[in-house]
């Protein structure tokens, strides 16, 4: 009878062997055998095995090259990796990672096999991102030694490994492979076993949304992905993610996680399907959502879809001078920027203090600009003389492009809208900065809707390069021209989007952070563990709590609701946990806490 894993000493893991070598487990390979490990490799198909070690061959040549490994070094690493097409090879393996394709059939199998010839002391892990490890636990002898290692890709770069248990895992298991985590230079995050754990569990439902927005026809392929990099600091926009992942991959992730959660977020849109059986996976067959050079080139080439070079729309109106209605930090922001561009700007507020208040604002932000070297002082003060502060709207007479900054409420909104098109001369454009209003409401206020439109910068505005083109359905050609034509004067990037909520940015941003609360709230996972794993494992710049509270969770919960409204999809309907604590006031970094808590000022 097998000794049970928890009468096992565990071994210090010097053997390991990762069964599938392709790209994840090459890439698992090399960490391992660059950290002493001893590894055997196994892939049914020989050349895989051959293409893995000839990975590892061209990777330490560029390490020696860059002078991070010596030759003898090189060597030593290059003899640590055996390769083999028979499982058989594992039974002296310390631990094994298997890393095959995600198929129940396909991983079972192995784990069956695997208990018939490793040593009842021996580790499983599975490297699965969305099935359920519990489900592969139960179907081996051993259980208690079963857990889940994922790895992200490229496993040489990404920091984050996922260490995954079961009801059924031994805690020292899990000690055990944590502890080989930290000695390979990885940030171990425990997770229990749910669909695509913390990181894909909110990384897939996210690309999944943007990969519907772009079949739906509500903005561009380039619009999209440029809006979340631009928008959000992402390093990669969320369809050229999912061209990097594989499409194919992509969509049977979220087949495993839609059956796991039933969540419409999860259900794969459509298009993924239609792409993955066309053959049009992305980069590795040079085709998917866009067209690369060739299968495996990261060169994006032009296709009947790209843009035309400088594609600028013609027709626009006339723009020399600009108001901007607001004194909060947006609508001081926005002065600066189309000041700074050479407009002459009208900066008017409900009194003539707070314009005032509002022109100094600006004054401090070009001085530190000034101190930073970014401008000349000379410059700073021309800059400064074009803004005219206004205690009254009126000074909005002979404005070729008035933009409202006022706060977000409809009813607010639609009374300055009203006042606008009363007091702005005949074909002067009005653009309402609202992150999540329907703009058509505002332009109904006037008496010439067609020439309203919105404009959504990001705070702050001097630095986010992101502008929002918001058309509504009664928005004039010309109009929308003359706005993408400002953009570009003042040097933003706009993308053009339809006048629904959230826009590109936020419609596919909270959601993502309404599911981290909700992790949160199921007790899933830490506060820490999430913001690690989706910066560590996501790339994001910030993790989602850290971002809730700088945006403030009364903003969030704000616009969450609206987006609930709008598209009715029960996923969408706000975390209680976030609703309890704006009704307790704690509103995130602007009241001392939110999900942390903040040393006051």
């Amino acid at each position: 009878m097998a000794t049970p894993l928890s009468d096992t000493p565990l071994s210090p893991f010097k053997t390991i062997a990762v069964v599938g070598l392709g790209t994840m487990g090459t890439g698992i390979a090399e960490v391992l055998t660059r950290a002493g490990r001893e590894v055997i490799g196994i892939d049914i198909n020989e050349a895989q095995a051959a293409r893995c070690v000839a990975a590892l061959d061209a990777a330490t040549a560029r390490a020696v090259a860059r002078e991070r490994l010596t030759e003898q070094e090189r060597a030593d690493v290059l003899a640590r990796l055996r390769t083999f097409t028979d499982l058989g090879a594992a039974a002296e393996a310390d631990l094994v990672i298997e890393v095959a394709p995600e198929s129940y059939e396909i991983k079972q199998q192995i784990f069956r096999e695997l208990d018939r010839i490793v040593r009842p002391g021996t580790i499983l892990a599975t490297g699965t991102n969305a099935l359920s490890v519990t489900r592969l636990a139960a179907e081996s002898e051993h259980p208690e030694r079963v857990l889940g290692l994922h790895f992200f890709n490229p496993a040489q770069q990404m920091r984050l490994v996922e260490i995954v248990s079961s009801v059924l895992t031994a805690p020292q298991a899990v000690a055990a492979v944590t502890d080989l985590a930290i000695e390979l230079g990885k940030e171990p995050v425990a997770v229990g076993d749910r669909p695509g754990f913390v990181a894909d569990g909110l990384l897939f439902g996210y690309l999944n949304q943007a990969a519907a927005m772009y079949e739906s026809k509500y903005a561009s392929r380039e619009d999209i992905d440029a809006a979340m990099r631009l928008g959000c600091g992402l390093p990669m926009g969320p369809l050229a993610l999912l061209d990097l992942i594989g499409i194919d991959c992509a969509s049977r992730v979220l087949e495993a996680m839609y059956a796991e959660s039933h969540d419409r977020l999860h259900a794969p849109a459509p298009i993924l399907k239609q792409l993955s059986e066309a053959g049009l996976t992305g980069r590795k067959a040079g085709r998917g959502f866009y067209t690369y050079e060739a299968p495996g080139s990261a060169t994006v080439v032009r296709d009947p879809l790209t843009p035309l070079e400088g594609g600028a729309l013609s027709g626009g109106r006339t723009v020399s001078s600009v108001g901007v209605a607001g004194s909060g930090t947006m609508a001081s922001g926005i002065a600066e920027v189309f000041a700074k561009a050479g407009f002459d700007v009208v900066l008017a507020a409900r009194s003539a203090e707070k314009a005032e208040a509002a022109k100094a604002r600006i004054g401090k932000s070009l001085n530190r600009s000034v101190d930073k070297g970014r401008m000349t002082a000379e410059a700073a003060a021309e800059t400064l003389g074009r803004i005219t502060p206004a205690g009254s709207y009126d000074a909005f007479a002979e404005v070729d492009l008035a933009v409202e900054a006022v706060a977000e409420d409809l009813e607010i909104k639609q009374q300055l809208f009203a006042t606008l098109d009363k007091v702005c001369k005949p074909g002067a454009i009005l653009a309402t900065t609202t992150s999540s209003l329907p703009v058509v409401a505002c332009a109904r206020a006037t008496t010439r809707p067609q020439d309203v439109i919105g404009m959504h910068f990001f705070n702050p505005a001097p630095a986010m390069k992101l502008v929002e083109v918001v058309r509504t359905v009664l928005t004039a050609d010309d109009v929308h021209a003359t706005v993408r034509e400002v953009c570009a004067k003042i040097r933003k990037h706009a993308v053009d989007c339809g006048d629904r909520a959230g826009f590109i940015v936020n419609a596919l941003l909270f959601p993502y952070l309404n599911n981290a609360i909700k992790m949160v709230q199921d007790h899933y996972a830490t506060l820490d563990d999430i913001d690690a794993a989706m910066k560590l494992g996501g790339g994001y710049p910030m993790g989602p709590f850290e971002l809730l509270d700088v945006v403030g969770l009364d903003v969030s919960l704000a616009i969450e609701q609206v987006l609930h409204r709008e598209f009715r999809d029960p996923g969408l309907a706000p975390a209680p946990l976030l609703e309890h604590l704006v009704a307790a006031g704690c509103l995130g970094r602007k009241t001392g806490r939110g999900f942390r808590e903040y040393a006051r000022r």
